[in-house]
């Protein structure tokens, strides 16, 4: 698709805006050859060295394009995250919901994870993580590839595998958890966090990727925790602070709330109508002015106007030198040639559009 679209734009002659969401070389070695990881390095340069702007979730992605040459740090752009704070809110809990998620036990400390069940998402740390909190409970709301082997892995443990929940029984999900647990190091932003502090449950999330821009460290402790990436007793103890102070937990919780609802998608959106697309038609205009110069050169020796005046040259009569013929008002601007177009670069298309009326 992404061939496609880049195809199109070229022979529209129109900008193009990329955006990196998924971060495939990282994946690579965890499903297939490592030696595939270069290859597809140069196939997303190919394609983002095509595009006229880039745009990237977090300064930590675009960070990893800047140090593997996928384009220049000035054709790469942040894209404003954003978070449905209406959807996802704290008035969704539910008593029910939480009765389902913790299977049949709703006073006990309950943990939520959101997302697809993937190896890439480092999902095995949670069975390490639920051996070191006896009586807590954990709920995997998704699905994925990863999900058999996980079942097996937390077979006989108190864990609940809802599979795909959307709507409001995922605002449920998410409002009726303690702490929301993230392991994953290779998130390009980190949405179901957002979410998940959005639905005012606090997140212990690791230390990697997109998570450090939703939770920079001058806010951890404050809106949720980050703890060092496959640190267990990091994590372990940050969970455990919170399951362990209901105070602190709620009013993390709150914070959190407040922070995302600086987030919404409207802004969002408008910064990229109105900034960076602006960029990218900028970059676009730079870069075809650039390929024209060379053809432009070439045309200014190979091509004159055709004799619209009396004996006056193209450039007299684009200096105005020359006054047009009256019977030369057959000429429309609707109707140029090709070469009348062309020409029309060369000599200034005010000039020509004026001889043309």
């Amino acid at each position: 698709m992404v061939f496609g679209a880049l195809a199109i734009s070229k022979m529209l002659c129109v900008p193009i805006v990329m955006s990196y969401h998924t971060h495939v070389p990282m994946y690579i070695p965890r499903y297939t050859f490592s030696w595939l990881v270069k290859p597809m390095w140069s196939v997303i340069r190919f394609l983002h060295r095509a595009a006229d702007l880039t745009l990237v979730p977090s300064s930590a992605i675009g960070k990893d394009l800047e140090v593997e040459r996928v384009t220049t740090a000035s054709r790469i752009r942040i894209w404003n995250k954003g978070v449905d704070s209406d959807s996802f809110h704290p008035r969704f809990r539910s008593n029910e919901m939480r009765v389902r998620l913790s299977g049949g036990e709703p006073k006990k400390p309950l943990i939520i994870h959101v997302g697809r069940l993937g190896v890439e998402k480092s999902l095995d740390f949670l069975k390490k993580v639920m051996d070191r909190l006896p009586g807590a409970r954990i709920a995997l709301v998704g699905d994925g590839p990863y999900r058999g082997d996980l079942e097996k892995m937390f077979k006989d443990m108190p864990a609940v595998f809802t599979g795909m929940l959307q709507g409001e029984e995922l605002s449920q999900a998410y409002a009726c958890g303690d702490v929301f647990v993230m392991p994953s190091e290779s998130e390009t932003l980190g949405q179901v966090v957002l979410e998940s502090m959005s639905s005012g449950i606090p997140v212990v999330a690791a230390r990697a990727g997109g998570i450090i821009d939703i939770i920079p460290d001058e806010q951890s402790g404050k809106t949720s925790f980050v703890f060092a990436p496959g640190n267990l007793e990091d994590c372990v103890g940050k969970i455990q602070h919170l399951l362990s102070n209901r105070e602190f937990r709620e009013s993390m919780g709150r914070a959190a709330r407040e922070e995302t609802e600086k987030y919404g998608w409207r802004a969002a959106t408008m910064k990229i109508r109105n900034e960076e697309y602006s960029d990218a038609i900028r970059f676009w205009r730079k870069k075809r002015a650039h390929w024209m110069d060379p053809i432009r050169w070439l045309l200014k020796r190979w091509f004159r106007l055709p004799e619209l005046t009396h004996g006056g040259a193209a450039g007299d009569f684009a200096e105005g030198k020359v006054k047009p013929r009256p019977e030369a008002a057959e000429w429309r601007i609707r109707s140029w040639s090709l070469p009348d177009r062309l020409l029309a670069d060369l000599v200034g298309q005010e000039a020509v559009s004026k001889f043309l009326q």
